[in-house]
């Protein structure tokens, strides 16, 4: 049963809402619910609150969850269509190849998966240059490219419903794409925030991300009670010297994988702070089922950037260096205004970087982009803002 939206995009189409999708592709989350068929995945649930439960018990499964976490997560879930598609791939996973089934059968890349406008941040490289990309691949598999640039594009939508970026969805969009074009034109190439980018330098090391309140808030949390000993072990070996004193917090950071256990050493060193994390991985929501592979390191390694020398995934966990400058951006630190137009074409000449990743599929996605018609990522965005939209006017109602 379908239902028709005058839709959140201004002056846009009439957008058809679909009640009950289709069945989707399976998903490893769901083959615990679903069994005895060849597609794990035989039905879409019918709510987010079931859809949510489902994805959780998978989790559950396989890690202890926090429950602290995973409460304040429905809640942020619940506060702002933005945040509730940063919490929510694994609903993103069914709904994009039901609501945009053609763009779903674009050639596939190794894909980040969940990426959003928040999901770049900044780190060193092993020449101390600070470098601005992508900074979480919790998330990353096979996926069509066109998956990357429509979430993108959603992601910016909602922060600009938000009031956190300055300009219009049809700009919004047409900038992604002009920057992902470009990218792939070019070959990539890393953002080395040292004598080019001078304007998203200034950005990343604004007063938004002042190392004294850093250091305080971080500082400020209550030492962890209870610690693995191989995370204590993992996060003792990634300090600097093997007998360093250290006190071990839990982190609540990020939405789309709060309520996993994080844990973070603090240790004062040559007079000041550092700091070490890891998370634990799990295979991603929209990895098919049979796939059991993280491709965290595997994005990584194929990836045009400057490495960070610090970001380590092994044993199922990701294990990187924390600090002022080595942490995700958000919004709220972003320009605003002329700068918001640059900042969305940077980013989508980064996904450029990450999808130049599997060379043999990038002429099949050129042709596939010189073949689509000029306004195809404005049309898929409306119709996947509308759908997320749906999910979390639901959600609301639902879970309240």
């Amino acid at each position: 049963m379908a239902r028709e939206s005058r839709g959140f995009w201004p002056g846009g189409p009439r957008v058809t809402a679909i009640e009950n999708p289709p069945p989707l592709p399976s998903a490893p989350w769901y083959e615990s619910f679903f069994t005895g068929t060849t597609h794990a995945m035989t039905a879409t649930p019918q709510t987010m609150v079931q859809a949510t439960r489902r994805y959780e018990a998978w989790l559950a499964g396989h890690i202890r969850l926090v429950p602290t976490d995973l409460a304040a997560k429905h809640a942020r879930m619940g506060g702002d269509a933005f945040s509730f598609l940063r919490a929510t791939f694994y609903r993103w996973a069914q709904t994009y190849p039901a609501f945009c089934p053609e763009l779903a059968t674009a050639p596939v890349v190794l894909a980040v998966g969940d990426l959003h406008v928040e999901n770049y941040g900044t780190w060193r490289d092993t020449e101390g240059r600070l470098i601005w990309g992508v900074n979480d691949f919790d998330e990353a598999c096979p996926l069509p490219y066109t998956n990357d640039l429509v979430r993108l594009a959603v992601s910016a939508v909602l922060a600009l419903a938000a009031d956190r970026l300055a300009l219009s969805p049809a700009d919004a969009c047409a900038n992604i794409l002009d920057g992902y074009q470009a990218g792939l034109d070019r070959g990539g190439e890393p953002f080395v925030l040292s004598e080019r980018h001078r304007w998203l330098r200034e950005t990343v090391t604004g007063a938004e991300r002042d190392p004294i309140d850093y250091w305080e808030k971080l500082t400020a949390l209550p030492t962890a009670q209870r610690v693995p000993v191989a995370e204590r072990a993992r996060l003792r070996a990634a300090l600097p010297e093997p007998d360093l004193a250290f006190r071990v917090v839990h982190r609540q950071a990020g939405l789309g994988s709060l309520g996993r256990p994080r844990f973070a050493a603090l240790a004062e060193w040559h007079g000041g702070w550092i700091a070490r994390e890891t998370k634990p991985l799990l295979p991603s929501a929209a990895t098919a089922a049979g796939d059991r592979r993280i491709y965290y390191a595997e994005i990584l390694r194929g990836a045009v950037r400057a490495p960070d020398p610090f970001l380590l995934v092994s044993n199922g966990s990701v294990l990187r260096r924390l600090s002022p400058y080595c942490s995700r951006i958000e919004l709220r630190q972003m320009p605003r205004g002329h700068a918001t137009e640059k900042l969305l074409r940077a980013m989508g000449r980064e996904l450029a970087n990450l999808h130049l990743g599997t060379p043999a599929a990038v002429g099949a996605v050129h042709r596939d982009l010189r073949r689509r018609q000029p306004k195809w990522l404005r049309q898929a965005t409306a119709i996947m803002t509308e759908a997320t939209l749906q999910d979390w006017r639901d959600w609301r109602k639902q879970s309240g």
